[in-house]
């Protein structure tokens, strides 16, 4: 026991050093936690005897892992997109695969492991996309919720993959029945999360103790069924994240096991890189062309099939550089056919150092993805000679000049319009969410559907003869092409954006911003107000209080959820 506990507090420690100097050159912490894995792993200092330890703490940190993507799955959100993450997750999936069969193949692989290698290759890591995304606050736009619903394919992927390895060597009556114990465990997840779930989490949400450990239990529960039917524990910890992701707790709930999580997370790429062997070294080219296949090979695969759907080539490239790593799946599914005898040591630490260069390769892709994207903005324009119907439509009628355009509808956006449709003013409004604009159009309300960070989109929009621009996308970059754009073309025009940092609010108003919105505070000033005006009059209390309800229940029809500290 003791020892067990020296492991894991070295492992702690020293991704924690790894960490203070990585975040000194302000580089990412996935890479601290990977090369500390590296250095006390076997291929280097070999700290670590008790590796079976690490791995189990490493896929509990996986089952964690995956129950957080889950609960974050919001299905209503990305049922429009279902088309695309169809058409492009298989599409992406099976392209790859072919890649990274026919390269095993050729260096020397036999079929079977070429198999793994495919597959580990073809899958993207939702949880490292995951976490990008949510610290860019990049979730909630257009390329964040297509790649969130891409990555959802794939994870089913992913799932049926693992549900059919332990039966690759069985006869057809054993598949059959290991599909039939798959098809009943999520039938019986449907059910529960209908009828039964959210009865019992609504008697037990008044304490904040029973609903962290309700959602653990559950956790659990789900992962160990999963395991007793021979399925890996990640897909029943998935589950139960999904079924959980629809009740109204469910962001209380993601912020009392996001501690686990980052916990478990640390360890998780700690093995990550303890997972090489020398072994590995003597794979170079292989390792070099299989990270090339998934970083190179996937993201044109990626790219071309988004464009071929209808999209422009920010949105495609922003996608397309996002899945461009290997999935936590991809060493599951090895690890699994390691532990059956089908795959050798040999493979595990080729994939697993593959992991690592596509995994540090991603991070940068999205840390820097808008100035790679302006470099290379002139050669993805042959993306948009293909034949195809661009998705990025509205509607607009002839001969329209909008006096104002609002990017962004849903919530602040949404008071703002209102507003100003009462003061007769002519607006536009650009929005990335296909619903809204689905609406809008069917109101004959002039809208665009696109993103506010591809010019593309704001060249279709007459700059020179509005009066505003209203942006409440809290995207610093966006805003500031926004305004450097406005006040290119039209420096007469007032310009109000919005931002979540007080740093990037006074980056923006550097940059020439005449007002900047933020929305953590516009609550405070907003009740400030309302208090004088109550001081004045004590009835107006009454009359604001019932007009709110009424808001309030106005907002909820209309699907305006209350970020929380989710803020977007």
């Amino acid at each position: 026991m003791e020892n067990i506990f020296l492991d894991i507090g070295l492992v702690i420690i020293i991704a924690t050093l790894a960490a203070y100097v990585i975040s000194l050159m302000r580089q990412p912490l996935i890479l601290a936690y990977m090369i500390a894995g590296l250095a006390i792993g076997p291929a280097f200092l070999g700290l670590i005897n008790n590796t079976e330890v690490i791995m189990t703490l490493s896929g509990i940190g996986i089952a964690f892992l995956l129950f957080i993507v889950g609960l974050e799955i919001d299905l209503r959100k990305l049922r429009n997109l279902g088309w695309v993450a169809t058409v492009v997750g298989t599409g992406q999936v099976f392209l790859t695969f072919l890649l990274g069969f026919f390269a095993a193949l050729y260096f020397g692989f036999v079929h079977v492991e070429a198999l793994y290698i495919a597959l580990a290759l073809a899958l993207s890591s939702t949880m490292v996309v995951v976490k990008l995304l949510s610290d860019k606050r990049e979730i909630d736009t257009l390329h964040g919720r297509i790649i969130i619903s891409i990555l959802l394919v794939q994870d089913v992927v992913a799932i049926l993959a693992l549900a059919v390895i332990p039966s690759l060597n069985s006869s057809a009556l054993f598949i059959v029945e290991a599909v039939a114990k798959g098809a009943a465990m999520l039938f019986v997840a449907v059910v529960l999360t209908k009828f039964v779930i959210p009865k019992v989490f609504g008697l037990i949400a008044h304490s904040r103790e029973l609903l962290f450990l309700s959602s653990v239990a559950w956790c659990f529960l789900a992962a160990i069924s999963a395991g007793l039917l021979g399925y890996s524990i990640a897909i029943g910890a998935f589950l139960a994240g999904v079924s959980l992701a629809s009740l109204k707790y469910n962001l209380e709930i993601i912020s009392m096991v996001r501690p686990l999580r980052d916990f478990f997370a640390t360890i998780f790429f700690v093995s990550l890189g303890m997972q090489i062997s020398m072994a590995a070294f003597y794979l170079f080219m292989p390792i070099i062309i299989f990270s090339l296949i998934v970083v190179v090979g996937s993201t044109i695969v990626t790219m071309f099939l988004m464009a071929l759907m209808g999209y422009g080539k920010r949105t495609s490239f922003f996608t397309a550089i996002a899945i461009a790593q290997i999935s936590e799946f991809s060493l599951i599914i090895v690890a699994l056919g390691y532990s059956m005898g089908q795959v050798s040591q040999e493979v595990v630490s080729l994939i697993a150092a593959v992991a690592i260069i596509t995994i540090t390769i991603t991070t940068y892709f999205i840390k820097y993805d808008n100035s790679i994207y302006l470099r290379i903005s002139r050669l993805l324009s042959l993306l948009e000679k293909l034949p195809v119907k661009s998705r990025e439509t509205g509607y607009k009628p002839a001969a329209f000049d909008a006096e104002i355009v609002l990017c962004g509808y849903d919530r602040i956006g949404y008071s703002i319009f209102r507003r100003l449709g009462e003061k007769n003013k002519r607006l536009l409004v650009i929005d990335y969410n296909p619903e809204v604009i689905k609406d809008l159009a069917g109101r004959k309300i002039p809208c665009i559907y696109g993103d506010i960070g591809d010019l593309e989109i704001l060249d279709r929009i007459n700059l020179k003869k509005i009066e505003a621009l209203i942006s409440t996308i809290p995207d610093k970059q966006d805003n500031l092409l926004l305004v450097r754009e406005l006040k290119k073309m039209n420096r007469k025009a007032l310009i109000v954006v919005t931002a979540s940092q007080i740093d990037d609010a006074l980056e923006l108003y550097d940059a020439g911003a005449d007002y900047v919105i933020l929305p953590h505070f516009l609550g405070g000033e907003h009740v400030s107000v309302l208090l004088e005006d109550f001081s004045k009059d004590l009835s107006k209390v009454v009359k604001t209080r019932l007009m709110h309800i009424k808001e309030l229940h106005n907002r909820k029809k209309m699907g305006h959820e209350h970020p929380g500290h989710h803020t977007k």
